[in-house]
């Protein structure tokens, strides 16, 4: 995979770090949906569907890790000019769709956990079976935003599994934070949290555009293969520490073409834009995005 676009695999720790961040913002998030729903229950005395839940929370765990081992070690059977078709469609449909989501819960972030606990309210009455596929959906929504984002970031890494336990990681820290969360052993700032990682996460989106940019040009779908914008590989070294680590975190090469130069600056500055704006907050909210713990009953 990557063959000709690859110049250096990123290390280890670059690619330990960026997938281990990835899976600590995007597991907090999914944690702290399990914990509202999880807490709507005790509180409402219904116990007894929390078999349900993490019936439905573990489903979505494995339907997500199977999506993207799935796409991930399906893709390095692949090689030439196939695999950059491959890596260049998986790509820009996970930008999409990750950019889609980033910004959707920018704005559901006011009003996501009354949601989810009328969701659960209803689904209650329902019966067990409703209960589950609402913490499937819940989470499974979460789970392959995830997904897609990874196999998008970890296709320059030449079929490594590093990105993979820098994954597992990162959620197995975003569960600890959760638990801690949950009984108040720890507080923290959710708001600027996401705030912080989404705008992160814009610009990891970004450089994955350009790659697939680039992986779309050298199958020939789209011209400008060799109309680079600038070459500065003569002092900047790609396979130095700063250069994998570029490489690995935000796709940084040092002979872009003009295309993906145009396509990475044009949606950084409107999709960093649309994230960033000022939006109207209501004091009655009690979104976990606003506030740092929901308390246990």
């Amino acid at each position: 995979m990557g063959v000709f676009l690859a110049v250096s695999t990123p290390t280890v720790a670059t690619q330990l770090f960026g997938s281990g961040l990835i899976g600590l913002r995007e597991g907090l998030e999914t944690g702290i949906v399990v914990m509202i729903l999880a807490a709507f229950l005790v509180k409402s005395n219904r116990r007894d569907s929390l078999k349900w839940l993490w019936l439905g929370v573990g489903a979505a765990v494995l339907m997500v890790l199977a999506i993207f081992a799935g796409i991930h070690y399906g893709t390095s059977t692949v090689s030439g000019l196939a695999a950059e078709a491959v890596a260049g469609v998986a790509s820009l449909v996970a930008v999409v769709i990750v950019t889609a989501m980033v910004l959707w819960m920018r704005g559901a972030a006011t009003h996501i956990s009354q949601d989810l606990r009328a969701g659960m309210s209803h689904a209650t009455e329902v019966g067990g079976f409703a209960v589950l596929s609402l913490s499937f959906l819940a989470v499974g929504r979460e789970g392959v935003e995830t997904a897609l984002l990874m196999v998008g970031y970890a296709e320059n890494t030449s079929g490594s599994s590093w990105p993979l336990l820098g994954l597992l990681l990162g959620i197995l820290l975003a569960v600890i934070v959760t638990i801690a969360l949950y009984y108040g052993a720890v507080r923290v700032n959710l708001g600027k949290f996401f705030t912080y990682t989404g705008a992160l996460l814009v610009i990891v989106a970004a450089g994955i555009l350009a790659y697939g940019i680039r992986a779309i040009q050298t199958v020939g779908w789209l011209p400008g293969r060799t109309d680079v914008a600038f070459d500065i590989s003569g002092f900047y070294d790609q396979s130095s520490w700063y250069g994998s680590t570029l490489a690995g975190l935000f796709n940084i090469r040092p002979d872009p073409t003009v295309l993906q130069v145009i396509a990475w600056s044009v949606y950084l500055v409107v999709v960093m834009t649309l994230f960033l704006r000022p939006r109207r907050t209501d004091s009655a909210d009690s979104s976990p995005a606003s506030h740092d713990r929901i308390p246990a009953a």
